[in-house]
């Protein structure tokens, strides 16, 4: 307990309505977790998203080793699921957005990445885990800058150092007059915003879902006293509505994710007119 007893800190469970205490919301301290090992003072440690992440990346390759290390023409369930998670991602992402001869080599890319981002959202819902990794803005970050270095290297790998300005600029000499101001709103949009909402959209998503199921898991434990109780079925019945909301918003912010990363490779192949 802290020192002043009016103080109630969140992670404190037997608070509840009409004890005297004030409601535990959750906040920003609901991303932060202690060390797991290392030391926090000196920045280098292992923590829960941290572990998360690991098992997320282990449990993904151990998956997709397991339907594929002895294949067979006529697959079991292990292999026919493994082959529609990755279909779905080859054909409806990929050929849809770079086509069949161009996006073929980048296949694996976007498979790892939509089930990855995908794992670490679906964290948020299991239990004991219960956090989503994604919700932790490095790693968007980090997904979104590898994207980023490769739209930039190809870009100018296949369009040369001045088709790739003309490409990130988005050079149009029919523009006349704006074209000056419009090519510099199109470098600062593609070279500086770009990377940013890329990784922010999924950050923002996993970190708005993540606070709302803590704040109606919480309020369903507060409220459980006395009359409170009727409240308390309510935020019960939200936390499973947001639950199976989360569920398919997982699904989309990957999809959405690699759908944008098909995108911009897309757009770096493309030659510029």
């Amino acid at each position: 307990m802290s020192a002043d007893p009016t103080q109630v800190l969140a992670f404190e469970t037997d608070c509840h309505i009409f004890d005297g205490c004030g409601f535990p919301a959750p906040g920003l301290h609901s991303f932060l977790f202690e060390p797991l090992g290392g030391d926090a003072n000196s920045n280098v440690y292992f923590n829960k998203p941290m572990l998360l992440a690991l098992l997320g990346s282990i449990i993904i390759v151990g998956f997709f080793w397991a339907a594929f290390r002895k294949p067979k023409v006529v697959p079991g369930k292990l292999q026919m699921v493994a082959e529609a998670g990755y279909d779905f991602v080859r054909r409806g992402i990929v050929y849809e957005t770079i086509g069949r001869k161009e996006g073929e080599k980048y296949v694996p890319l976007v498979v790892a990445l939509f089930f990855f981002v995908w794992m670490m959202n679906v964290w948020s819902i299991i239990p004991v885990a219960q956090f989503p990794v994604t919700s932790i803005i490095a790693y968007p970050a980090v997904l979104a800058g590898i994207v980023y270095i490769l739209w930039v290297s190809l870009t100018f790998k296949r369009q040369g150092f001045v088709g790739a300005w003309k490409n990130i600029s988005g050079y149009d000499k029919t523009l006349g007059a704006v074209l000056p101001l419009s090519m510099t709103i199109e470098v600062f949009s593609n070279l500086l915003v770009r990377p940013f909402t890329h990784a922010v959209r999924l950050f923002a998503n996993m970190f708005a879902g993540h606070t709302l199921l803590l704040l109606f898991t919480i309020a369903s434990w507060y409220m459980l006293n006395g009359i409170g109780i009727a409240y308390a079925g309510v935020s019960f019945v939200m936390v499973i509505v947001m639950t199976v909301f989360e569920l398919f918003i997982q699904a989309v912010q990957a999809y959405v994710f690699v759908l944008l990363t098909c995108s911009y490779i897309q757009g770096a192949l493309a030659e510029h007119h």
